[in-house]
């Protein structure tokens, strides 16, 4: 058996993390796609007449799909067909969605008789914002299901080795995504005459790169699976024990430790994703800086997150604590939002702003980094797909709602004080059910506080 196991490709320290490059390049590419409107926030709204209830519906539309039901249909197309299937669709998905975004803010598609047409009504919506919300719908659906099937990926191939540090990893290559569009957004935009139109089709000729790269990884996989089919490890065909059934959702829904996780999860995306696509434009307004400065200063958020993350993998490896690390990233948000509501205003400097931002960056990555490497210990495999998706779910419907209500909020009062304070009570929340995550994890010793790695017997 030591022998079979060892002609395993995923035994190969070169190749496993080859495999973790190549998908998390997919992903380091589809953060810059996210956050590549941030940035450039004051721009669009001069540029294309939107406003801030506009974009705030535009940033909310990634995520209107999912929370209609498709994030569980992705589960189920992943446990059904497989890591290789779902994620070149969900790449391509993302590249089609990009495309029309691109189209939209176009100047091409301005003088068009179907922006025409797309104007005449809900003419709160702009014609150019409706078409780039739709691409950004279609673009969300992908990323979605990527990050799921990145995660059940690295499950399988990392099963039983370092599963925290290379989550970990992929984790922190996508968060240098938000790092770099920060600043070469505004670059970009600057070298073509204070183009959105530049920056956006940069990004999309990226995902493209990205689509390529899951294939390769999908032809590795593919003879991984042979190896395993080979060595007696696994079947080309499931049993009936395997295979995935409806009726297995049941036993995610029916988890009170699925939930835990899911409104965790929810709770603090919801004071993090959202506030992304508002910061550069808060920094603008409270430090008075330029749109490119304020990006640049944001830009520092993801570097802690960058360096610890990969760090904090390793000491979940070995150590475990997953549980009281979520708690620990839930404190560090809370306080850094109530500063941004409270502090930075009385004192706008951009040196408190960076620090503010940077510590951020580093509840950015205790929660994330303990989060999701936790889901297989508390799911059945044969239905950890859908476990991760509906995770995902759940927490896009936080996504979507809360840059809704933020917009409002925004437009409604004029200033970030609001805004901060609902962040802030988020983050209460999210310490609330870690608090209960881990009380439970003691009661039913799910193992959440212990080492990922296996330790192989002599």
């Amino acid at each position: 058996m030591q022998e079979k196991m060892a002609k395993m490709l995923n035994d190969s320290v070169v190749a496993r993390w080859t495999a973790l490059i190549l998908i998390a390049l997919m992903m380091f590419f589809a953060y810059m796609f996210v956050d590549v409107m941030s940035p450039l926030k004051s721009l669009i709204e001069s540029a294309r007449d939107w406003d801030s209830g506009a974009f705030g519906t535009y940033a909310a539309s990634e995520y209107i799909l999912n929370v209609c039901g498709f994030l569980i249909l992705a589960g189920i197309i992943l446990d059904k067909m497989g890591i290789r299937f779902t994620g070149t669709l969900s790449a391509s998905l993302m590249v089609l969605g990009a495309a029309i975004k691109f189209v939209g803010v176009s100047e091409w598609f301005q003088g068009t008789g179907f922006n025409a047409w797309l104007d005449s009504w809900w003419t709160a919506m702009p014609g150019s914002a409706k078409m780039a919300s739709l691409g950004f719908m279609i673009f969300g659906c992908g990323c979605e299901m990527a990050g799921t099937t990145v995660s059940k990926s690295i499950a399988k191939w990392f099963k039983g080795k370092e599963m925290a540090l290379a989550m970990g990893l992929e984790m922190a290559i996508a968060r240098l995504g938000v790092f770099a569009v920060m600043w070469l957004a505004p670059i970009i935009s600057n070298s073509f005459d204070q183009s959105v139109v530049a920056p956006v089709g940069f990004c999309t000729v990226l995902l493209l790169i990205g689509l390529i790269n899951y294939i390769v990884f999908s032809v590795m996989d593919s003879k991984l699976d042979k190896q395993l089919v080979a060595a007696g490890m696994a079947t080309e065909e499931k049993s009936p024990e395997d295979e995935f059934h409806i009726r297995d959702l049941g036993k995610i829904f029916s988890s009170k430790m699925f939930w835990l996780v899911a409104l965790l999860c929810v709770l603090y995306y919801s004071a993090i994703f959202p506030f992304q696509r508002y910061a550069p434009n808060y920094l603008e307004v409270t430090l008075g800086v330029d749109n490119a400065t304020a990006s640049q200063l944001f830009s520092f958020f993801p570097i802690l997150a960058m360096c610890l993350t990969p760090l904090l993998g390793i000491f979940l490896d070995r150590k475990g604590k997953g549980a009281t690390m979520l708690m620990l990233g839930a404190i560090i948000m809370i306080v850094c939002h109530l500063s941004f509501a409270f502090v930075l205003p009385l004192y706008p400097h951009k040196w408190l702003a960076v620090t503010l931002i940077a510590v951020l960056g580093v509840s950015f990555s205790l929660v994330p980094a303990a989060l999701w490497p936790s889901v297989p210990k508390i799911i059945d495999e044969k239905i950890l797909g859908s476990a991760y998706c509906l995770i995902f779910w759940v927490q896009n419907i936080g996504l979507c709602l809360v840059p809704l209500l933020i917009g409002k909020v925004l437009q409604s009062t004029g200033g970030y004080l609001a805004p901060m304070i609902i962040f802030s009570s988020f983050g209460i929340l999210a310490f609330i059910f870690s608090f209960l995550l881990k009380a439970e994890d003691r009661r039913k010793g799910y193992g959440l506080e212990l080492p990922n790695v296996v330790k192989k017997d002599e």
